[in-house]
C-alpha cells in the first residue's frame, strides 16, 4: 500500500477523532497539558490498535460488527454529548471540570471514534495487506490531529465559554447522526 494511500486512509479515519477533540476542547474540561496529551494519545492508540484487532479477527465476526457498529457509535456519542450539554447548562462548576481524559469517559470516546478503524482492519485482511505500517501511521495521524482539535476547541472556549461546550455537544450529536445515516443509507 503506497504511503499516500495510507495517509489518506489515516486522515479519513482521524476525522471523527478530530471533531470529538474540538468538542471536548471546547467543553473547557481539558485544562491541563496532561489531560490534553492523555486524550490525544488514547485516541491515537485506539485508532492504531483497532485496525490490528479487525485484521486479526478476520472474516468470522465481520458481519456482526458491520451490522451494528453505527448504532454503537451513535449511542456512545449521544451519551457523551448529552453529558457535555448538561454540564454546560449546569450551575454546578464541578460538572464543568469533569475531565474526559480519565476513566470511563476516555474509554467511551476512544472506542466510539475508532470503531471504523476495526472495519478497515477487516478490509485490509481481505486484501492481504500487512496491517502494521498502516496502523502506526493511522495512530500517529489521529493523535496529532486530536491534539490540534483540542487546542482549537480551547480557543473557542476562551471566546465563547459555556456556549462552546453546548456547541461541542451538538457537534457530537451531528457527528453521530452523520455516521448513522452514512451506514444506513450507504452514503
Amino acid at each position: 500500500m503506497p504511503l499516500y494511500e495510507v495517509i489518506l486512509l489515516a486522515l479519513s479515519l482521524a476525522a471523527d477523532s478530530f471533531a470529538v477533540s474540538v468538542a471536548v476542547g471546547s467543553s473547557g474540561a481539558t485544562r491541563g497539558n496532561r489531560s490534553m496529551l492523555r486524550l490525544s494519545f488514547h485516541f491515537g492508540l485506539f485508532q492504531c490498535m483497532m485496525p490490528i484487532l479487525g485484521w486479526l479477527a478476520g472474516l468470522s465476526i465481520a458481519h456482526y460488527v458491520q451490522a451494528i457498529d453505527h448504532w454503537i457509535v451513535f449511542g456512545l456519542l449521544l451519551w457523551v454529548a448529552v453529558r457535555m450539554i448538561r454540564s454546560a447548562r449546569s450551575d454546578d462548576e464541578r460538572a464543568l471540570r469533569q475531565d474526559p481524559s480519565r476513566g470511563i469517559m476516555l474509554v467511551i470516546l476512544s472506542v466510539a471514534t475508532s470503531l471504523d478503524a476495526f472495519a478497515i482492519g477487516l478490509s485490509l485482511a481481505l486484501l492481504q495487506i500487512s496491517i502494521w505500517y498502516p496502523s502506526v501511521v493511522i495512530g500517529v495521524v489521529t493523535g496529532t490531529l486530536s491534539l490540534i482539535g483540542i487546542l482549537l476547541g480551547r480557543r473557542f472556549t476562551r471566546k465563547f465559554g459555556r456556549r462552546a461546550a453546548e456547541l461541542g455537544g451538538v457537534i457530537l450529536i451531528l457527528l453521530g447522526i452523520r455516521i448513522l445515516f452514512a451506514h444506513l443509507f450507504s452514503l
